[in-house]
């Protein structure tokens, strides 16, 4: 597996959190800090083509995103849960397996034809790195790329992004999740 140094760094914690779920914590690669370094060096490295921006899916894809954003020497846009954003702001609404949920960011976060680098840690099923992208998109970004530490390619998230026309880095792959 290509950076096994990272994977190993990553704990997984069975039946987390529901029996049969083998969780993949990126807690631990957050502890050390030569991983820390080395994941964002290597997402900033896979990138192709510079963002005007770095957009961050509430939570950990803020911890991830804000070092890539500063990394790439531009701004940082928080996709947050709702009503955590103070000001007017735009939301998406998306579907979860038993419900749904809302992601927005500040209406005034992205202008039209910024560039849009879209990142979490981990992409599952897809439905919230989906969300934020037609979140960006709808505000009039340019978004072609995202960003994430681990694919879980069993739950095809990934590939979902990849047929919106997204060209999907990531360092790590779990099967079987």
């Amino acid at each position: 597996m290509a950076n096994e140094d990272l994977a190993a760094l990553v704990r997984t914690i069975k039946d987390y959190p529901h029996a049969g779920i083998m969780f993949r914590d990126i807690t631990t690669l957050l502890l050390d800090g030569t991983g820390f370094a080395a994941c964002t060096e290597r997402l900033a490295a896979a990138i192709i083509t510079p963002p005007d921006l770095v957009a961050g899916i509430e939570a950990r894809g803020f911890i991830f995103g804000a070092a890539l954003a500063q990394r790439l020497g531009v701004g940082f846009v928080l996709l947050r849960k709702q009503n955590k954003l103070p000001g007017r702001v735009t939301g998406v609404n998306y579907a979860l397996e038993y419900g749904t949920d809302r992601i927005e960011m500040h209406a005034d976060a992205v202008q039209p034809g910024q560039r849009v680098l879209l990142v979490d840690d981990l992409i599952a099923t897809g439905g919230t790195a989906l969300a934020g992208l037609e979140l960006l998109r709808g505000a009039g970004a340019v978004v072609d790329e995202a960003a994430f530490v681990i694919d879980l390619p069993d739950l095809g998230g990934a590939a979902k992004l990849r047929a919106a026309g997204i060209s999907v880095h990531n360092l790590l792959e779990f099967e079987g999740d």
